[in-house]
């Protein structure tokens, strides 16, 4: 770590002279600077188009821009930098892949697309698996932070992911990318829009395989199979601007998947014909127009998420007596309506209500010496019922705020109020932003925790389960240098969660668990030149179960990011980043028990670079884990090496000149 810090301080030193005395050129670029500063908004902050400015909430975007700067191909790729955020994966690609979001566990992050939900009602915790998405047709990725409950509902306690897809008019664009390298992985990504001024479309297409690595870590005795991985997803999206300034927009996505898994981490965790097999499919429409001479917008939504999984694992030669299968279903409608009433300059009310059911089934069967065993969860629903408002107001272009409210009402869990509260006050003169939050989150019991059936060893479900419930803070400031060239930034937040749901061997699913995370972020940016960018952020969490008194699991203490971003003049671009992920702590599951083990730290350099050999062809080079580091996010399972990539992009005469 003392390596890391001395090496960002001598590229400061470096670039200091560069911040102190631009050059001519760079007034230029300064002017642009401000004015995408003014501009840059979230939409997912407050469900509304918002100047991120003017917002007290922790931010960050991810625009399509930062994805083709770094070379990304998944999701998860483009998550691993963010601010407050940490994952842990068990495997090569397409492994499992859980999120946490300033420490808070994964089913308490909300994951959307187009404000369209992910979430899987049939899984335990009602997750949504990060590791399955590409970024295929992705325009921006936005990541709040804090309890979002008062405008997401139920799973929002720690934070929203919302994956927001390319949709522009325009003359028609085509773009194709491919790319292979280590692991025999090979990428190949279509995509078509554009429109005319009464329609708009996209569609999009994305294969992705890779032989893998074994995801039973290779340090460990007898893993010696490779673990492949093949995904294709396809989208479109279409839009229709009709007369009476009435929009209409209808999606589909689908995602069919295979990954070779393996049985466990750790010694002896290699299964050669082990397999899960996934499809999604997820229909989305909306209608919005503006009336009362455009001071009310009404925008209607439906969506339906259909997911069917299933694992196989036959018996084979080393393991002649074992073998299980299993199939997981289940589906979620859901309908919102949504109003905004623009009632003066200053003042903007949110007015909403949504609606969803869900419902999920499940079957396992395994046989080995111990003899046959069958666990079947018949087919359940849920629904819930929710009203949310919130008032956004801001004063002479200084002070903002918004502070909203919530009930939902949960068809078997009852009745949950949540709120939020978000002041922030910006100095003029000095260029000081200071900004603060406060809100509850609340996350309805699921399917598997509410009607789970009792087993030989005891009872699962519990139909009288009530809400997690979640409280959290943050207080900030960020300070404005050389015109906008620097930007510090550092905050602290806190989040307390109650009547979480913990699993009892002798009692089932219960309402016992209590948690805390704390901690701070920190971040500085630059434009040292003009094209020279410099980014660097620090997140600080302590999480520990308040019951127990010990840390939660594998939420590092201390992650450090570092970025460097050069254009060659305008001919192409290459990034260098750095991830260092501190200590954490796991469980390791050996000799039908388990204990505590600790993780140890790591520090991931890769780079990125592109240059467009023809206006209509750029070449592009990745390498990740230059180090070639090795390390665990999960104790007993594998992780990448050092790795290259190489590709390249097409794009049609339309696209080159817009």
């Amino acid at each position: 770590m003392v390596q890391i810090f001395s090496c960002l301080r001598s590229l400061a030193v470096l670039c200091l002279p560069l911040l102190l005395f631009p050059q001519d050129n760079v007034k230029l670029q300064e002017e642009k600077e401000q004015e995408k500063l003014q501009h840059e908004v979230t939409v997912t902050a407050n469900r509304i188009e918002t100047p991120i400015a003017e917002t007290a909430t922790a931010v960050t975007v991810i625009t399509r821009e930062d994805l083709e700067k770094y070379q990304k191909t998944t999701v998860l790729e483009a998550l691993d930098g963010v601010l407050g955020l940490s994952f842990s994966q068990n495997g090569p690609a397409g492994s499992q892949a859980a999120l946490y979001i300033r420490g808070a566990n994964p089913e308490h992050t909300k994951v959307m697309i187009d404000g369209m939900e992910l979430n899987d009602p049939i899984t335990p915790g009602r997750t949504f698996d990060m590791g399955l998405l590409m970024v295929e047709s992705i325009d921006r990725i936005e990541i709040i932070r804090g309890p979002q409950s008062t405008l997401y509902g139920s799973d929002a306690m720690g934070g929203v992911i919302n994956i927001i897809t390319r949709q522009q008019r325009g003359k028609p664009r085509m773009l194709f990318s491919t790319q292979g390298g280590s692991y025999n992985s090979l990428t190949g990504n279509a995509e078509l829009f554009g429109g005319t001024e009464n329609i708009s479309y996209s569609f999009g297409t994305t294969y992705f395989a890779t032989e893998g690595f074994s995801a039973a870590g290779r340090q460990y005795e007898g893993n010696t199979e490779e673990d492949g991985y093949k995904n294709l997803t396809i989208s479109g999206r279409l839009g229709f601007h009709l007369p009476n300034n009435i929009d209409l927009n209808i999606g589909v996505r689908s995602i069919n998947s295979r990954l070779e898994a393996d049985n466990f981490g750790g010694d002896f965790g290699d299964d050669p014909n082990a397999i899960q097999d996934y499809n999604s499919l997820l229909l989305t429409g909306s209608a919005q127009g503006l009336f009362a001479r455009n001071r009310w917008e009404s925008k209607l939504t439906l969506s339906f998420l259909d997911y069917d999984r299933k694992h196989d694992n036959p018996t084979d030669d080393l393991h002649p007596t074992d073998t299980d299968n299993s199939f997981y279903q289940s589906s979620l409608l859901k309908l919102g309506w949504q109003n905004q009433v623009f009632a003066h300059e200053s003042n903007t009310v949110t007015l909403g209500t949504e609606y969803w059911n869900e419902t999920g089934e499940s079957e396992y069967f395994s046989e080995s010496i111990w003899g046959p065993f069958e666990s079947i969860f018949p087919e359940q629903q849920a629904h819930n019922f929710g009203v949310y408002l919130q008032d956004q107001i801001k004063v002479a272009g200084q002070f903002f705020a918004t502070l909203g409210a919530r009930y939902d009402h949960h068809s078997q869990a009852g009745g949950a109020l949540t709120y939020r509260m978000a002041p922030s006050y910006y100095l003029s003169q000095s260029g000081t932003r200071f900004k603060a939050t406060l809100g509850s989150g609340f996350k309805a019991p699921t399917l598997y925790q509410l009607y789970a059936p009792a087993t030989f060893f005891g009872p699962i479900g519990n139909e009288n389960l009530k809400p997690e419930e979640s409280t959290g803070w943050d207080i900030g400031i960020e300070q404005q240098l050389l015109n906008k060239r620097l930007i510090l930034g550092a905050l602290y937040f806190s989040n307390t969660f109650i009547n979480l749901i913990d699993f009892n061997y002798a009692h089932g699913y219960l309402n016992v668990g209590r948690a805390s995370t704390r901690g701070g972020e920190f971040f500085v940016r630059a434009q040292a030149t003009t094209n020279l960018q410099l980014a660097a952020e620090y997140t600080r969490t302590e999480a520990k179960n308040d019951d127990t008194g010990e840390r939660l699991l594998r939420r590092p203490q201390d992650k450090f990011v570092a970025k460097l971003g050069y254009r060659l003049v305008k001919k192409g671009n290459i990034g260098f980043s750095l991830i260092h992920v501190g200590k954490r702590e796991d469980l390791f599951f050996e000799n039908f028990g388990s204990k505590r083990v600790i993780l140890e730290s790591y520090t991931l350099l890769n780079i990125a670079a592109a240059y467009d050999m023809l206006p209509y062809l750029q070449i592009f080079l990745r390498m990740d884990n230059i180090l070639d580091q090795e390390y665990e996010m999960i104790k007993g399972y594998g992780t990448p090496g050092f790795s290259v990539y190489f590709g390249f992009r097409l794009k049609n005469k339309a696209a080159v000149s817009d």
